[in-house]
């Protein structure tokens, strides 16, 4: 068990599945249509060609030149003698390849995160755990098409995984790949060096000093430093420890400040450098800016919880779950009062105020979305409304799960990034839920040491989930009557 047999064991399912998706449906479809032909317009060496209706960077596509190049070491001097054109290799399935490979590469990512944020893990619980996160329907799923997902989220896995390793030189490389590849992702290239900060001024000496002093005036501290330590500590303690998460953090900060400047100079390069991107461009979208204008969509962080609740419903809905969150509710029930009637008010404002529906999601039936705003969100005036404890309690659950593996702090942190991604984003895409959710995972992977039954349980469902929707993607086929071609289900 280990990282081999993680990338072997997705080799098993990625590459029959990408002959099949090939075999059946060997044309550009969806997206496809504006990456396939702009990859190869790269293969055919028209930098300088660009889609308008292209809204990400060109990143994807000068990974694929590499992998294309890889594929076929010798073809290039090949090309050049015989005249022929590097674009014939650049075919769909070729194309898609690229996804195939990043998919195995993230297996692998996977199992190293978790190995290095849960050390005490046995290689084969870590290795079954990597291998059920990779099956997660939305990742798995764009593996088989050329969509910028799958590297996209590859780039963010190496990146976050350097920064935990302390390489964060080499982690805003990656960075810059995960920017090049989807802008968005400098949210999350923000987040990843947020966290490094949090880790490099609360775990050093500095910050040692004033706990110590802060235990000579406190003796309740005591479980607290522990948690500062590392270790897990229960998340029903009041706002003094996130109080004291954030005092610690500024001190040590301003007393380390140039040493954390030359740290973490090369993710403020990347930004600036981004910022610049903004102002020349006139926007964080390339193309189609009228379709993809910044609106806010708090509402998206609604659907968020929701669906990555009820993709892991064995960790979220089980009998131990609600009762934590009850004990927690009585344990400290003037603050939990507060902060569930505070959490009601805002899911409820926006799903009122702030609940969007985009032209593409009411008019494009191929999607999954669709069907959800039309037969349950929308199915009646009251049911956006009755959903709102859901949403709530889903919340509460996945920042209660990750509190008892990060501080209170990091916890903040993941809760501002994944709203600055996804409340500015006016259609409802679930794609944009998988780094996210990702995090989520990776963190919840360590807690107890994870239960075997759960996880198996949750990798039940993902392939339940997967086989569904592949099986309505391949076999399901309609078409419209206004257009001509196949249409097919996707997420």
């Amino acid at each position: 068990m280990g990282k081999l047999a993680v990338a072997a064991i997705t080799s098993l399912w990625v590459i029959p599945m990408s002959m099949i998706v090939n075999h059946i449906v060997p044309d550009p479809y969806m997206d496809e249509i504006f990456h396939v032909p702009q990859a190869q317009q790269y293969c055919s060496g028209n930098f300088r060609s660009w889609d308008p209706m292209i809204t990400t960077p060109p990143g994807l596509y000068y990974l694929s030149l590499a992998h294309v190049a890889s594929l076929f070491p010798g073809m290039l001097l090949l090309m050049r003698i015989t005249s022929q054109s590097f674009s014939e290799a650049c075919t769909t399935s070729i194309l898609r390849s690229t996804n195939a490979v990043f998919a195995v590469l993230c297996g692998v990512l996977v199992y190293e995160i978790i190995r290095f944020l849960g050390p005490s893990l046995s290689d084969r619980k870590a290795t079954l755990m990597a291998l059920v996160v990779s099956l997660y329907p939305l990742h798995w799923f764009f593996t088989f098409l050329y969509y910028t997902d799958v590297a996209s989220l590859t780039a963010f896995l190496a990146m976050y995984l350097a920064c935990l390793r302390k390489r964060y030189f080499l982690s805003a490389l990656f960075g810059t790949l995960a920017i090049l590849i989807r802008q968005t992702n400098v949210v999350w290239m923000l987040f990843v060096a947020c966290s490094g900060v949090l880790d490099f001024t609360l775990d050093s000496p500095s910050r040692q000093k004033i706990s110590r002093k802060r235990r000579k005036h406190d003796s309740s501290l005591d479980a607290r430093d522990r948690f500062d330590r590392g270790k897990s500590a229960s998340s029903t303690e009041d706002t003094s420890g996130l109080v004291y998460d954030v005092y610690a953090v500024i001190s040590t900060s301003w007393n380390m400040k140039w040493k954390i400047l030359v740290k973490f100079s090369p993710f403020i390069v990347v930004v600036v450098a981004f910022g610049i991107f903004i102002l020349w461009n006139g926007g964080i979208v390339l193309g189609a800016k009228e379709a993809h204008v910044v609106s806010p969509h708090f509402a998206q962080i609604m659907y968020f919880s929701l669906v990555s609740a009820l993709f892991t419903a064995p960790l979220h809905f089980s009998v131990d779950q609600l009762r934590n969150l009850l004990q927690e509710l009585r344990q400290n029930w003037p603050l939990s009062l507060l902060l569930t009637l505070v959490a009601l008010i805002a899911g409820f404002a926006s799903v009122h105020f702030f609940s969007l529906a985009h032209p593409y999601l009411l008019a494009d039936n191929r999607h999954y979305p669709f069907y959800l705003w039309r037969k349950i969100i929308n199915a009646h005036c009251l049911v956006k409304y009755m959903l709102v404890p859901v949403y709530v309690y889903s919340w509460f659950s996945i920042l209660t799960l990750l509190a008892k593996t990060r501080r209170k702090i990091w916890v903040l942190v993941y809760f501002l990034a994944t709203c600055a991604v996804l409340v500015p984003t006016p259609l409802i895409e679930f794609r944009y839920y998988t780094i996210p959710f990702y995090i989520f995972m990776l963190h919840s992977c360590v807690r107890s040491n994870g239960c075997t039954t759960t996880w198996l349980l949750t990798g039940t469902i993902f392939v339940c989930v997967n086989v569904f929707t592949m099986a309505m993607f391949l076999f399901r086929p309609f078409k419209w009557s206004h257009e001509d071609g196949v249409q097919r289900f996707i997420w």
